[in-house]
């Protein structure tokens, strides 16, 4: 990236299609189709949703305002998130999931089947403890992969971390992400545990969900 500026800044409103975007592509990891690829099918629909979702009332864990944003030579090129348990789960998930469906234009079916179906995929979701700051949807544009960009996020972001207090960081990947793995091993993350679930791989073709804390 010599002849490239770098810039690592946090997200905007202006940003929360590009948010979408990247919560769409963390959720598919390795894999064709993600969690929310297999919840809402339409593209188009889905990522006016996840917008929705980042830019909701509700500061959940979807928000913008917990994401990094890298860019290069001012075009957003890659992101991450991070987040505290305590705020950003619970009753702000809830709530940032009711506001985004009552924006939705969509049918009571389809709002139906949109839980139906996240509630079917969620049995490896990893555990969340209060005491530490959870790192969460990673992903990078494809023309922009190989540069080091998420090994600049996460040192960004586990400052802010540090910054707030937490002595421990947890992220985790869909088991078979190798990649992600040594990513996060070389910034200092160690694999703790793993979820599996039947109806997750039948849907996904994933087995489940891994779990990596590191200190801070």
């Amino acid at each position: 990236m010599a002849d490239s500026e770098l810039r690592i800044r946090s997200a905007d409103p202006s940003d929360v299609r590009f948010v979408a975007w990247v919560i769409q592509e963390a959720a598919r990891s390795h894999l064709e189709a993600g969690v929310f690829d297999f919840s809402i099918p339409e593209a188009g629909r889905r990522i006016d949703f996840l917008a929705a979702l980042a830019n909701s009332t509700a500061r959940s864990f979807f928000h913008h305002s917990g994401f990094l944003i890298a860019e290069i030579d001012g075009r957003a090129a890659a992101a991450l998130s991070g987040y505290e348990p305590a705020l950003a789960l619970g009753q702000a998930l809830v709530d940032a999931n009711l506001e985004a469906l009552g924006s939705a234009d969509w049918s009571d079916e389809q709002r139906a089947l949109y839980g139906q179906r996240m509630q079917l995929l969620s049995g490896p979701m990893p555990d969340t403890p209060e005491d530490r700051w959870v790192i969460e949807w990673v992903a990078t544009a494809p023309e922009f992969r190989g540069r080091g960009l998420v090994r600049r996020l996460l040192q960004v972001i586990l400052e802010r971390g540090r910054a707030r207090g937490y002595g421990g960081a947890q992220i985790s990947y869909l088991i078979g992400n190798t990649p992600a793995q040594r990513a996060y091993e070389q910034a200092g993350f160690k694999q703790v545990d793993e979820k599996r679930d039947p109806d997750f791989e039948l849907a996904l073709g994933c087995p489940g969900i891994a779990r990596m804390h590191a200190g801070l």
